[in-house]
This record gives structure tokens, sequence and C-alpha cells, in this order.
């Protein structure tokens, strides 16, 4: 399995465990989505976090995977809506505990959770572009401003975890060997509050922010399949794949 989920005093842990980076096709993405969806329905659980066990939280997508046929876009795709969607929309709080490298689907997951805590060692990121594809746009969005979320998508580049707790997308940031205790903590504090209250608290929040969290997504999508109709796009995916530099004729 991908990943492994455990349930104690009204706290579930979903713990991605796919080495060497935890990246998943599009089963898996299918899977960790009924998982989510499945927890929050549950009424032993009152907070769900979700962490990772490895080099870093997550990697996204199995590039290999779409490199191999780029017709799986399609399941990728709808994987990773109907996670980001299931911890959005989730009646019970989303923690998300996040350390060593956050890119691609993991900046979906972060982006849709309702508490992001990390590891002093985490880096965010979202290398769609340099992948062939697009994606992530408006879960960054929920995180940091306009203008450093352009600048993270046109170049790629990373940045760590104290600058994301600047820029208000973290509420902590620990050491990595503290991470698991520390939101354990805050996820037992919500979760000795009454349940009905917070599930109620949510879906108030989810109803007062700006603009569909999910249709923004959806949109952003249907550039990914565009993205795909170009011959730049297979070119990044076997660079990637193959390990070395793209070569664009466009």
């Amino acid at each position: 399995m991908a990943f492994s989920t455990s349930i104690d005093s009204g706290i579930a842990q979903l713990v991605f465990n796919k080495p060497p980076v935890n990246a998943f096709n599009s089963a898996e993405w299918s899977r960790i989505a009924n998982e989510v969806r499945g927890l929050g329905e549950r009424s032993d659980v009152h907070v769900i976090v979700i962490r990772a066990e490895g080099k870093g939280f997550c990697a996204g997508v199995d590039i290999k995977e779409l490199g191999a046929d780029p017709n799986m876009i399609v399941p990728v795709n709808k994987g990773n809506y109907d996670t980001f969607e299931a911890i959005h929309r989730n009646p019970k709080p989303v923690i998300a505990a996040l350390h060593g490298f956050v890119l691609g689907g993991g900046i979906g997951i972060a982006g849709a959770a309702d508490i992001i805590i990390a590891s002093d060692c985490a880096t965010f990121g979202v290398p769609e572009v340099d992948r062939g594809a697009m994606g992530g746009g408006a879960h960054l969005q929920r995180m940091f401003p306009v203008q450093k979320v352009r600048y993270m998508y046109f170049t790629g580049e990373l940045i760590d975890a104290h600058e994301a707790h600047r820029l208000g997308a973290v509420e902590r940031v620990v050491p990595k060997d503290a991470l698991v205790s520390t939101v354990l903590d805050m996820a037992a504090t919500i979760a000795e509050k009454s349940p009905v209250m917070i599930s109620l608290a949510k879906e108030a929040l989810n109803g007062v922010e700006d603009g569909n969290l999910e249709d923004k997504y959806r949109r952003e999508q249907g550039f990914t399949l565009e993205a795909y109709r170009h011959q730049d796009s297979q070119e990044a995916r076997d660079a990637f794949n193959q390990k070395r530099s793209a070569e664009f004729d466009s």
C-alpha cells in the first residue's frame, strides 16, 4: 500500500509511505481520495492528520505512468481532483504535517488542508511547467499571494518552510523530530471540542472563502489537457524520465 491509516482518540492519521519520493499513480490517488472521504464519514474520527514517511511529504504524480501513456492524464487528473476535494470538503478538519519536498500533488494536498505544520526542512514547489503540465495554482494561491504563486509557477523554484511561514501558509515550523508530536498535540486540542460545532465551523469557513476552489482547479486541469496536446509536453516528460535536459522546438 502507498499509505497506511490508524485511528486513536478521535485522531485519524493517514501516512504516505511509497519510496522513494511518495509519487502516486492514478489508482493510488483514487485510493487516497476514497480513504480521506471514508475517514470523514466515521463518527470515531474528529480530526484527520495527513503526513508521510521517507525523504519528503509528496512529490505529486508518478511521471513515469504519464510518460508511458499520456492518456493516463485523465484518470490522474480525476484522482488529484477527488483527493483535494475530499480534503477541502471533508466535514472533519484536516491537518497536513509536511517535511522535505512538497511538490505538485503535495501542494494540492497542503493547499486543500485546513492547517499546515511544517518541519524546518520542508520545501514547497510546483514543477508542473517543467513536466509538461499545469495544475496546483488554485491550491498554491490558497497558501501564498498571487505574485509569489506566479513566480513559483513560472520558475519552478522552491521556497522553504520559514518563507512559507512568513507568508502565512504555515501555522508552525518545528524541527523534523518534533513534527509528529506537534501535529498530534494540535489535533488533540481540536478533537476534544464538539464534533458538531467543528463540522459546522468548517462548512461555514469554506462557504465564506473567495471563489470556489474546486471550480478553479477544474479549470486548471483543462489547461493540463491542452498542454498534453503539444509536443513540448511530451518532450518535458521524456527529458525528466530520461534524466536529461529538455530540447524544445517552439
